[in-house]
């Protein structure tokens, strides 16, 4: 018998599947397409689109007039999910967040009435002039991803997103938030002033009207899904893993810190990590998506000590100081 011929064996070099650029198109169509709405504001839109493909929530907190509504709505606009607006003020109870049994007399039983939390994409606006209480409807929610009333448990839907905005600036009649909420927040980012250029083009377009009912959906709830799981296979080598953990550790052990960040927080980075690195093109993360998220995703959940603010010190620019002391793993995407 004759030998049987050796199987060729070739060696492709690694490229992009079209999985990926299919994910990074549809992820710069909604980019583009809110920053139509919000416009001059690129990297915060890319963070906030970021943070829902990552499943996780937002808090934009920023002085009024800047447009943190507006991007909340945009997004929702650009997705075509369900979307629900919650207007919190003192008088806001629990039940109108997450729902309540109501007695039906037709049937003499009691009937559950979602409350507006059951959407996918839920504006919480001015989040801190509602009491505590209803601020800790919230938590079980933004964890979990559902709502427990009397006793029984409701799943809400994929995706759910919660974009809260909040005014850092008056504090009359507002209700701080606590750290066992901001700590559910992937992501607390500002909008900031537009530059003279920016805001000349903003008079032109939204001088007459408003442009956000221009822009009609680009995606769907489905796609929004498929992009989710999509980013949950980016691959993260254990060396960027690592890098991780010594940022949040640095977080723990400095002097000027009273409060470092969770593992929670660990958590979030990994998450907004995959999303950034998904968003490029790439099923792998590298150092600089993880630099780039560190103030956004960490500065909220770090406190540092009174003497550190009376200082000047910030946990943004702490943050900065940190990210130039861990060392930055020289391979990646092993």
């Amino acid at each position: 018998m004759g030998e049987r011929p050796t199987p060729e064996v070739r060696l492709e070099a690694r490229q992009p599947t079209p999985d990926w650029q299919a994910f990074a198109e549809r992820f710069g169509v909604i980019e583009r397409n809110v920053e139509r709405v919000v416009q001059g504001k690129h990297r915060e839109i890319r963070l906030a689109l970021a943070c829902m493909v990552a499943e996780g929530h937002v808090l934009i907190e920023d002085v009024p007039g800047v447009g943190k509504t507006m991007l909340a709505k945009a997004i929702a606009r650009s997705i075509d999910c369900s979307f629900r607006r919650i207007q919190f003020t003192p008088d806001l109870l629990p039940t109108d967040v997450t729902g309540v049994n109501v007695f039906n007399q037709e049937r003499g039983d009691f009937e559950f009435k979602p409350g507006a939390i059951f959407a996918n994409i839920v504006l919480g606006d001015e989040i801190n002039r509602a009491s505590p209480k209803t601020q800790s409807a919230l938590l079980e929610c933004m964890e979990e991803r559902q709502i427990t009333v009397d006793t029984e448990t409701y799943q809400l839907g994929i995706p759910f997103m919660v974009i809260a905005t909040q005014n850092p600036i008056e504090h009359e009649g507002t209700y701080p938030l606590p750290e066992a909420q901001l700590d559910r927040f992937m992501m607390r980012i500002g909008i900031g002033y537009p530059s003279g250029d920016v805001e000349a083009e903003i008079l032109a377009t939204h001088g007459v009207r408003s442009t956000l009912p221009d822009i009609g959906p680009v995606a769907d709830a489905m796609s929004v899904r498929e992009m989710i799981e999509l980013a949950r296979s980016v691959h993260v080598s254990p060396a960027i893993r690592r890098y991780i953990v010594d940022l949040v550790e640095a977080t723990r052990s400095h002097p000027d810190v009273y409060l470092g960040a969770s593992p929670r927080a660990s958590i979030m980075l990994l998450r907004a990590s995959r999303a950034m690195a998904a968003a490029d093109e790439r099923d792998y993360v590298i150092p600089d998506d993880v630099k780039a998220l560190v103030p956004p995703v960490l500065a909220h959940r770090v406190i540092v000590t009174a003497d550190a603010v009376m200082g000047g010190r910030t946990p943004e620019a702490l943050l900065v100081e940190l990210m130039a002391e861990v060392p930055v793993p020289v391979s990646g995407t092993a």
